[in-house]
């Protein structure tokens, strides 16, 4: 059963803001994690383990959790590798 995708008001602000290549990628990594939330190429972050990242690009990472109860994966952020772990 596929997993509801949902944004945080942070990533959807962060995602609309994106040059459109790369909100092409991000859209379909998530059609992806809406299959498997924990597919190869995702990784769980050190220190905060409710998260995971996965590279949309070189250079921009989606971060999200998983809500198993309910069948949801909550993007969190979607920004640049260089800023995209500040202030989770």
């Amino acid at each position: 059963m596929p997993y509801r995708i949902e944004f945080a008001a942070k990533a959807a602000d962060e995602l609309r803001r994106l040059p459109k290549p790369v909100q092409k990628r991000v859209a379909r990594w998530v059609e992806l994690l809406s299959d498997d939330p924990r597919r190869l190429g995702t990784k769980q972050l050190e220190g905060r383990p409710e998260l995971r990242r996965v590279h949309a690009s070189k250079d921009y990472v989606i971060v999200y959790t998983i809500v198993e109860r309910r069948l949801l994966v909550l993007v969190v952020r979607v920004a640049h590798r260089k800023g995209v772990y500040r202030r989770l």
